[in-house]
């Protein structure tokens, strides 16, 4: 009996078994935000790239922040005017980070969110912590 006809067979076959590959980007990007204020670092629609609505974007956290915490939040918001959608009123997943009360320093966050077309994005996200008083770019925010 010969024995390697079938694990020829087998080694052909590998690639054929593993599924296409999906295409991913990487975005890395710098936010600062304010000691122990929830600040809003991803709004994500449900826009497909013709602008019809699809499903909600998945969101999932590939790495927590070390300092503090993230939540995620669905509402409705209209897109900005200068968005490739503009004015159009869509469903969107956010994410908020808040680091821990007191905390001042550097903070990451990844994650991954399947768009609306079925494309993942990964996003990157250093995050600068400064004190409380200080002015940040960003306005605190827990709204979408």
């Amino acid at each position: 009996m010969n024995t390697l006809l079938p694990l020829a067979l087998i080694a052909l076959a590998g690639p054929m078994l593993a599924g296409p590959a999906l295409a991913q980007t990487t975005v890395t990007r710098s936010e600062t935000a304010p000691s122990g204020k929830s600040v809003r670092l991803v709004i994500a629609p449900n826009l497909k790239k013709d602008c019809s609505s699809g499903p909600l974007p998945e969101i999932k956290v590939v790495t927590a922040p070390k300092n503090g915490s993230l939540i995620t939040k669905a509402g409705k918001i209209k897109t900005p005017a200068k968005y490739r959608c503009p004015s159009k009123e869509a469903a969107v997943q956010a994410i908020f980070y808040q680091s821990n009360a007191g905390y001042t320093g550097e903070d990451a966050v990844g994650v991954e969110i399947k768009n609306a077309d079925g494309e993942v994005e990964k996003r990157d996200i250093r995050i600068t912590v400064e004190a409380a008083g200080k002015k940040t770019e960003k306005k605190e925010s827990t709204d979408l």
